[in-house]
């Protein structure tokens, strides 16, 4: 999306009683729960990872965060027994305590209620004995910070997103619909405020650059953990949200053309997926800097390596079109690589000129894109569709083109009957009323404050 020229961590406040009961009577029956066991990294606070502190078996080793780095010591298995095992052991509450502030270890699996453990659907972990949540001691992401129980608080020091459990895959729209947040400027609204307006869940986070080097940081220059932009995660993911970190965009330094090799260039995605726990990457594409035939190999290889290393994750590809469909280049060169993406999203706008229908040249460019899409894969029509994305923009374009509610709810309609892999738009700092603020924080026509939000919120897949 073209770019021109909150809050702070969640503070301890314990559950009401009548809440905490019927929490507890939601863990009735759901401890890490009867499905099949599931083995993989559980990641929290800050990104990082649930970690055996040194690898060490013993009983009565600390159990804290930690840098995510794939060793055994952060490989959990959540049982269908409500156990919780690393390194042949059980995650434990030290001597089966109740009390707020009890740390939690590794010990001999025994059976006790101590390592009984469950995963409801808020994305809590809970010890159903004391009724009390797995939470990160002060709400410190630095590396060695011990792990406790304490009164379950809904804050983002107690969520977790952990392999298997009893936390239901997101609806088939839910993750489609993920309109950006940039908090570079533009005045980024409270993305609570917006998920309470509208219901949509899950946010497009602009942008991930180079500092110069192959080193990702939000804007080339703010750090991926301690700022705004992680308080930005913690706080969508403790009302239940999820984030799409989005790569590129129109202006800065560029991972793909910073990082000398596809190899360099996998790590640095690598790294922010590991940072935040990922279920989905964007890459936005829209700068000369693509222009590149060896950029593009670069990325596409990159691509590939990221999804033979992350199984699950969705890789998203966002870039410009013309109003009969984009350019195929890309999209046959990553073809032709064996590297498959989950949505080949356009963003149908700044054909230039005022006065178009921009629903129908949406659906009219959105038609070129399958196409490209079925003849690079050879895929079905109803193939290539589930592969394809819109990423519209909300009110007065850069081309003074305008975009409205209504085509909002042509562009829904369309997508809703072609099951779009993706459905989202530039931005949710746009989704209000202009009233004198600077570039980017006003769609520039009338509405009342997330209209284009509620509409896309509406798509179900």
């Amino acid at each position: 999306m073209t770019i021109k020229p909150t809050r702070g961590p969640a503070t301890r406040s314990v559950l009401g009683a009548a809440a905490a009961a019927a929490l507890l009577t939601g863990l009735t029956g759901t401890p890490a729960s009867g499905a099949a066991a599931a083995t993989g990294q559980i990641t929290g606070l800050g990104g990082k990872c649930v970690d055996v502190a040194g690898a060490n078996s013993a009983n009565g080793t600390p159990v804290q965060l930690y840098d995510c780095n794939g060793t055994t010591a952060q490989q959990w298995t959540v049982g269908g027994d409500g156990t919780i095992r690393a390194l042949g052991k059980c995650l434990d509450v030290a001597s089966g305590g109740t009390a707020n502030g009890t740390p939690v270890q590794l010990w001999d699996c025994n059976g006790s209620a101590a390592q009984q453990w469950a995963l409801p659907a808020a994305r809590d972990i809970v010890n159903p004995q004391a009724g009390k949540c797995l939470d990160v001691t002060g709400n410190s992401s630095a590396n060695g910070t011990r792990l406790q129980i304490w009164s379950c608080t809904g804050a983002a020091n107690q969520k977790w997103t952990a392999p298997g459990g009893d936390t239901p895959a997101p609806g088939p729209g839910a993750m489609a619909v993920a309109p950006y947040l940039y908090n570079g400027w533009g005045s980024p609204p409270s993305p609570t405020t917006v998920m309470n307006a509208t219901g949509v869940k899950w946010f497009t986070l602009a942008f991930v650059l180079s500092n110069g080097y192959c080193n990702p940081q939000w804007d080339g220059g703010r750090p991926l953990t301690g700022g705004v932009d992680q308080q930005t995660v913690n706080t969508i993911r403790a009302a239940g949200g999820d984030v799409i970190p989005s790569f590129g965009g129109w202006s800065g330094n560029k991972l793909e053309s910073s990082c000398g090799s596809a190899g360099e260039l996998a790590n640095a995605y690598q790294k922010v997926i590991n940072t935040y726990g990922l279920k989905a990457i964007d890459i936005d594409i829209e700068a000369a800097a693509y222009d590149s035939p060896t950029v593009q190999q670069r990325t596409v290889d990159a691509l590939k390596t990221i999804k033979a290393n992350n199984p699950g994750i969705k890789v998203y590809v966002t870039f410009g079109t013309g109003q009969n469909g984009p350019d195929s280049s890309l999209i046959s060169k990553a073809a032709a690589s064996g590297l498959t993406v989950d949505s080949w999203t356009i963003m149908p706008f700044n054909f230039g000129g005022a006065g178009q229908n921009m629903g129908q040249l949406t659906v009219r460019a959105a038609e070129g894109l399958k196409t490209a899409v079925k003849n690079a894969y050879g895929y079905s029509d109803d193939q290539a569709y589930r592969h394809t994305g819109i990423s519209s923009m909300n009110g007065i374009t850069d081309n003074n083109e305008t975009v409205t509610v209504n085509d909002f709810r042509t562009i829904l309609a369309y997508a809703q009957q072609r099951h779009l892999a993706r459905l989202t738009f530039w931005s949710v700092n746009r989704d209000r009323p202009c009233t004198g603020g600077g570039a980017d924080t006003c769609s520039g026509v009338a509405q009342q404050p997330w209209d284009f939000t509620r509409v896309f919120a509406q798509y179900n897949g």
